[in-house]
């Protein structure tokens, strides 16, 4: 596990600390979103893998990592980025720790945003395929999850049953994954994330009692690179809006839900697709 990190000069009141895993592209899903929470008032530390890149067919970014920490910090942001492979279950507790300890703080908000995703049905895919996909989509975000709540301690005013206070950096805690049904020729992991939505889902019941929402979160077709055109045109015309999705069209909805005024919405499957047909 590598890391970086950005410590501009602090000042003002304290930030609140956002984890998002899955920040290896500047033109990702991750990446917008950590803009967002920059953007609104948060520290971000993430995650990203530079080998699962380098394996798909875009290939990995050179200087993706630093790239977007020198953008976060720009916007007012402390940042943390490490650098972690999601199959070694032993990886959460490390980003976690690296995380608190290079933030000065507990995460208040985990937001999953990584993936594992490699094009195969139920003919071919191999044992092998299927449980890398498991073990990152499922399996991981399962143990984030779970180390996020065995450190979260809430903070004023957000006691199950209280209305949580509007100061900043009081926010109550917020898990955010991001989800897809995708399942045909994408068996593996369309599957993976189905397992990933009902984990979630619970968390919202069994950590409610620390001042916890949770939410999973369906961004739709979102056009970060992997598209062909023919994969293009035919998804814009399955879209009443008449575009793809972007981005930003997803890290409005992820900011709105770590914000407090998104602190109502609680175990939901939200979907932020332009009205694309399933």
């Amino acid at each position: 596990m590598t890391n970086t990190e950005q410590r501009p000069p602090a000042s003002g009141p304290a930030r609140p600390i956002a984890l998002i895993t899955g920040v290896g592209r500047s033109i990702g899903i991750g990446a917008g979103i950590a803009r967002r929470l920059a953007a609104t008032g948060w520290d971000v530390a993430f995650t990203y893998w530079t080998p699962y890149d380098r394996r798909m067919e875009w290939g990995a970014e050179p200087g993706a990592a630093a790239s977007i920490e020198k953008e976060l910090a720009e916007a007012g942001a402390r940042t943390a980025a490490i650098e972690a492979d999601l199959t070694d279950p032993d990886a959460p507790t490390r980003i976690f720790d690296e995380a608190e300890q290079r933030l000065g703080g507990q995460v208040t908000a985990l937001v999953l945003s990584h993936a594992e995703s490699v094009d195969s049905g139920l003919l071919d895919t191999t044992v092998e395929a299927f449980d890398r996909h498991f073990a990152v989509n499922s399996r991981a975000s399962w143990l984030l999850i779970r180390e996020y709540g065995l450190r979260f301690r809430g903070a004023p005013g957000t006691t199950k049953g209280t209305t949580p206070s509007t100061a900043p950096g009081t926010a109550t805690g917020r898990i955010v994954a991001l989800t897809s049904d995708h399942t045909v020729g994408n068996l593996p992991y369309g599957a993976s994330k189905g397992a990933l939505d009902r984990i979630t889902l619970a968390a919202a019941h069994e950590l409610a009692h620390l001042g916890v929402t949770a939410n999973v979160v369906n961004p739709g077709p979102v056009d970060t690179g992997w598209m062909n055109d023919e994969l293009r045109e035919t998804l814009v015309r399955g879209t009443p809006l008449g575009r793809l999705g972007t981005p930003l069209d997803t890290a409005h909805l992820v900011g709105f839900l770590c914000s407090p005024e998104g602190q109502w919405v609680n175990g939901q499957l939200l979907k932020s697709n332009g009205g694309a047909a399933s």
